[in-house]
């Protein structure tokens, strides 16, 4: 009983460790990185779960193909209850039979051939019976009858179940690939998502320190206004300022949040749980480097793959149609048991069993053409195939060009970018502090602070497009990382 007990309480112990496992898995941190988004949506995206029953549907239809290689063995069982039977009727001829009898006795002669029957009576003497003839009914069926019985069948050959045998293997590396390719896709969508909301958030943030200065500029303005040192012109620029960044403000958070809305869409994330997201721009920096010369391989990419595979399964279509003059073979076997009987009570006492095996073999010989223009068909498929496979390659090399070039673009930009941002602080701080000494004038000021938010924001601009073009150049070299 103790032992009993004790397996009770460590199943349940496994049953909560390991729905505390699943939710560990489906669960997400408080802050979220580019790669623990991209694991997240691998397990929850919709479209990947999608592919995953294609195959699993795939494996099924497989197994329901190659069903027909194993024995098939079918029962059936009948009964007929005749309201109206066929007959026949047939002659009967009876031999001259006699008979003696004394007393008014009766006696039966013999010696007749058939069924006719003679008789004779007398009194105190002989007589002579008379010849039996005529006409004879014979009933063709029973009232009731009944057979129960099995049957097998197994292919020998089949073109059919040859075909499916062989197509298998393309079948399963298809929606293997197809799955590859979905994933590929959602990686892509993912990290471009992932990083318009960081671009959306750094910007805000750009604004908010902005705002933070326009205010503290403003205030500064309406103090100097007071002290009678300059006129309401630059209380009022400061706060034409502030205003337009404090609508830009609110753009931008509006954007925020449709560009999170979107990067739950492509994770398959809950729309009502909350995200928020982990930013490392040193990190960043340095993961946007990216080796330029590489040379592309159209069989790195999945589209190319999956064409291959597509015209393989072509290939194997040419093979049935081509053979399909050749007969199929099957061996069959049966067991029946009959029954027949006047009354349905009787009808399963006596059974009258039959069995037998052999050979089945069905040989098309005519079909009116239609082998010979589906196997022409199947020949124009893999020509066309064919021109799809150059037309893919032509189209490869044409995305690895304009992603090498956008990429190459968006470095150099980047790079320029980064130097700006730290030319424009140096700028602002000395104009700040100048406009502060009654050097410089408060245009000096707003533009000199102008020119430090658009180049911030342009940096960023530059450095996220440029990811986005590493993700592009990845993709069109095949080497985006799936996990």
């Amino acid at each position: 009983m103790k032992k009993k007990y004790l397996f009770i309480t460590i199943f349940l112990l496994y049953l909560s460790a390991s729905a505390f496992a699943q939710g560990a898995r489906d669960s997400v941190s408080q802050l979220l990185t580019l790669q623990q988004c991209i694991d997240y949506a691998l397990r929850n995206q919709p479209v990947i779960r999608q592919a995953n029953i294609d195959e699993d549907i795939n494996e099924r239809d497989i197994r329901i193909s190659l069903a027909a290689w194993l024995p098939q063995i079918n029962s059936s069982g009948s009964y007929q209850r005749y309201l109206q039977r066929s007959a026949a009727l047939t002659a009967g001829t009876g031999g001259g039979g006699t008979g003696t009898g004394t007393n008014n006795g009766t006696g039966t002669g013999g010696n007749g051939s058939g069924t006719g029957t003679g008789t004779g009576t007398g009194g105190n003497g002989t007589g002579t019976g008379a010849t039996g003839g005529g006409q004879q009914t014979v009933i063709a069926l029973a009232n009731n009858v009944s057979s129960l019985g099995g049957q097998a069948t197994q292919v020998i050959y089949n073109n059919d179940v040859l075909q499916a045998s062989r197509a298998a293997k393309y079948s399963r590396q298809y929606y293997k690939q197809n799955t590859v390719s979905t994933k590929i896709n959602v990686v892509s969508d993912v990290s471009k998502a992932f990083f318009d909301v960081l671009l959306s958030q750094r910007q805000l943030d750009i604004i908010n320190e902005d705002i933070g200065r326009l205010q503290r500029n403003q205030k500064d303005a309406f103090a100097r206004y007071q002290a009678g040192v300059v006129d309401k012109t630059d209380y009022k620029q400061a706060t034409i300022a502030l205003n337009n960044s404090l609508a830009s403000r609110k753009q931008l958070q509006e954007a925020v949040n449709s560009r999170v809305a979107y990067l739950k869409q492509v994770m398959g994330f809950g729309s009502l749980k909350p995200l928020q997201l982990s930013y490392d721009s040193t990190r960043y920096e340095s993961e946007a480097l990216i080796d330029t010369n590489q040379v592309v391989d159209v069989n790195n990419r999945i589209e190319y793959r999956l064409l291959e595979t597509q015209k393989s399964l072509q290939n194997l279509n040419v093979s049935y149609y081509k053979y399909g003059f050749l007969p199929s073979l099957s061996a069959i076997g049966s067991y029946n048991l009959l029954y027949f009987n006047q009354n349905f009570s009787s009808l399963y006492k006596d059974a009258f069993p039959t069995a037998f095996v052999g050979l089945t073999l069905n040989l098309p010989i005519f079909q009116g053409g239609r082998r010979l223009q589906n196997l022409s068909k199947a020949r124009l498929q893999v020509r066309r195939a064919d021109l799809d496979l150059i037309n893919t390659r032509n189209a490869i090399n044409t995305e690895y060009t304009q992603a090498l070039a956008s990429y190459k673009s968006s470095f150099t930009n980047w790079q320029f970018l980064r130097q700006n941002v730290d030319l424009a602080k140096d700028v602002y701080n000395v104009v700040s502090l100048q406009y502060r000494e009654g050097i410089k004038t408060y245009l000096d000021l707003i533009v000199a602070q102008t020119d430090l938010r658009t180049a911030e924001l342009n940096y960023y601009n530059a450095l996220f497009q440029l990811l986005s073009s590493k993700i592009d150049l990845q993709r069109a070299l095949g080497t985006l990382p799936v996990r």
